[in-house]
């Protein structure tokens, strides 16, 4: 007796074929995912545990240095303050405050001081130690500019009286590429009570998710011969 043909077979099996290219896609986009974050991870825990050099030595290739230790002088501008909203320490609500510096070479950048918690309410202004007026060094971690925040924040006007107008991080005063999280420097008070953190150094789950998306295309091809079969 002639088998039964299945109905469908071609239109079938071309699903199947695009549904196991799209898990395959996926696993790659997540495997790749994966490598770049642990290369990442392996920079950061390789930079920060470097000894501190000069700013002036990295800062015309930013990238390469992002999160060594570099030290410099100069003097922040108190008057040219923002608050970075949604930040948290051990769940309380709060911001980091940047502060505007200018070094000896007339160079300016944000330095974040570290995280403060909020106000009462949403018009008043935290308590925020003021920087030192005079010319300082300060010991800090390099960070691109890229990696704050886009758009406006929170600015806090000379006299601290409540948060006024917002201010740009990266286009209104022509800073540089980059920034500094503050970790110390050549006066008590510019050691942050609360230091910006670390990001968690951690490879995630995307290696688990490549893997969970091949399973996925292994099911597809199960499904289809089980199809075929049962004809």
């Amino acid at each position: 007796m002639e088998k039964a043909r299945e109905p469908y077979a071609v239109l079938k099996s071309f699903i199947a074929l695009a549904l196991i290219a799209l898990c395959l896609i996926a696993a790659q986009w997540q495997y790749h995912r994966g490598v770049d974050r642990h290369a990442r991870n392996a920079m950061i825990e390789k930079h920060i545990a470097l000894a501190p050099t000069s700013l002036d030595a990295v800062k015309d290739s930013p990238l390469a240095a992002e999160w060594q230790s570099v030290t410099t002088q100069g003097v922040f501008d108190s008057t040219k303050q923002i608050l970075l909203r949604n930040r948290y320490s051990e769940g309380v609500y709060g911001f980091e405050v940047l502060t505007l510096f200018t070094t000896q070479n007339n160079e300016k950048f944000w330095v974040d001081r570290g995280w403060v918690k909020a106000g009462a309410n949403a018009t008043i202004a935290p308590t925020i130690t003021p920087p030192p007026a005079n010319q300082v060094s300060i010991t800090g971690r390099l960070r691109l500019d890229s990696s704050l925040p886009r758009g406006s924040f929170f600015a806090l006007p000379a006299d601290g009286s409540g948060l006024i107008s917002k201010l740009d991080a990266q286009s209104q005063l022509n800073t540089e590429d980059y920034y500094i999280d503050l970790l110390g420097g050549s006066e008590s008070s510019l050691t942050p009570a609360v230091s910006a953190q670390l990001p968690e150094l951690s490879d995630g789950p995307h290696m688990a998710y490549a893997l969970q998306w091949l399973f996925f295309a292994g099911l597809v091809i199960y499904g289809r011969i089980l199809i075929r079969r049962t004809r």
